[in-house]
């Protein structure tokens, strides 16, 4: 299904997490497309970053600010007017979480806590779109996929903070948004997989964390090269919650969890992905095992079921993961080269757009 760009051109659209990665490329398409896009968030957490490498902040009003700030995160509100709000806001990484478990829970839940309370205090957001995670499920390790009524879990405090999220906004949705309130949002909430794309230098990544030692020469170790991920271009998630927001924005009855992952034949082992990233790569590529040191907990098998999205909104990947991979090593190959990486990122996501928006079979 295509986005229509039509729907959202002169949009009011507020996108929390804005100076991220996936929230960074979302304010990009966005603003693309001709919304008027406002972005609240932390300074990029590394240097280098895509937000400042796309010049994401052009024609956009960015504010650096904290979601733990209840007061600026509704003085932004009322002041941003959103008609859309898109909260990508998060403490993204597994392994960051167990070090700093408070840091972890104030972000991913009273951040979003926060918002919820913001919009609901200026009582005029049409559709508020919460991005959570796969993580957010209790991961059981059974072959088949995780469905949206699946009981909410989490191991380690990030998957468990984003299971939270996803309980905090369930419980506004119903008791301040739900039928028979004067409020109109309709309040949906998103889960995907293990994204990558150009533009994240995230630490504890399989992707930035191969592009930093593949760029210097040096051997990338992998902790677990048999974990299996639902693996997907960054662009593919994306595409789903524009999608969701346009079909919520029309039919209150899809206001609720969704999946957007990857197909079957993507979810793939760590091995598996890291050998295409190094054959894209080309030479001074080598990775090696490390799976017999002591390591925190991560799940070993993680798999989403993305059939209600497929059956409801018409919506399915259209990038393989292999074509999601060659643009990805692209992106960073030409960032090393010192290329134009707005004029880049535009080019990618142009191509992307292409293919979503023709007959996918």
């Amino acid at each position: 299904m295509a986005i229509t760009e039509a729907f959202w051109r002169g949009k009011r659209v507020l996108v929390t997490g804005h100076t991220g990665f996936k929230g960074g490329w979302l304010a990009l398409w966005l603003s693309e497309m001709g919304a008027e896009v406002t972005g609240l968030a932390l300074q990029p957490s590394t240097s280098p970053n895509l937000f400042e490498a796309a010049g994401v902040g052009e024609g956009i009003r960015s504010i650096i600010g904290d979601i733990r700030d209840l007061d600026l995160v509704t003085r932004v509100v009322r002041e941003a007017d959103p008609q859309v709000v898109f909260h990508m806001a998060a403490q993204p990484l597994v392994r960051y979480s167990y070090h700093h478990p408070v840091e972890t829970y104030m972000t991913n839940v009273m951040g979003t806590v926060h918002l919820l309370e913001a919009v609901r205090q200026h009582g005029k957001v049409e559709v508020f779109v919460s991005i959570t995670s796969d993580k957010c499920y209790e991961n059981k390790e059974w072959p088949w996929g995780y469905r949206e009524n699946d009981p909410m879990g989490g191991h380690d405090p990030y998957s468990n903070s984003k299971g939270c999220s996803e309980l905090v906004t369930a419980a506004y949705r119903n008791s301040y948004f739900g039928p028979g309130t004067a409020l109109p949002t309709r309040i949906a909430s998103v889960r995907a997989g293990n994204v990558i794309g150009g533009g994240d230098w995230s630490g504890d990544r399989l992707v930035p964390d191969a592009v930093r030692a593949f760029g210097a020469g040096e051997v990338l170790t992998i902790r677990s090269p048999r974990a299996v991920r639902p693996w997907q271009h960054v662009f593919e998630p994306l595409s789903g919650y524009l999608t969701l927001a346009e079909r919520v924005w029309s039919d209150a009855a899809l206001a609720e969890g969704w999946n957007f992952g990857p197909r079957d034949a993507d979810t793939r082992t760590v091995a598996e992905v890291i050998d295409m990233v190094q054959g894209h790569w080309g030479a001074g590529a080598r990775w090696a095992d490390v799976s017999d040191q002591a390591n925190l907990h991560e799940a070993h098998l993680l798999k989403l079921d993305c059939s209600k999205a497929r059956a409801v909104l018409g919506w399915q990947p259209v990038w393989s993961l292999e074509q999601g991979i060659e643009a990805t090593v692209d992106w960073y190959v030409r960032h090393l080269r010192g290329e134009d990486m707005r004029a880049v990122s535009l080019r990618q996501l142009q191509a992307y757009r292409k293919v979503r928006g023709g007959r996918i079979d």
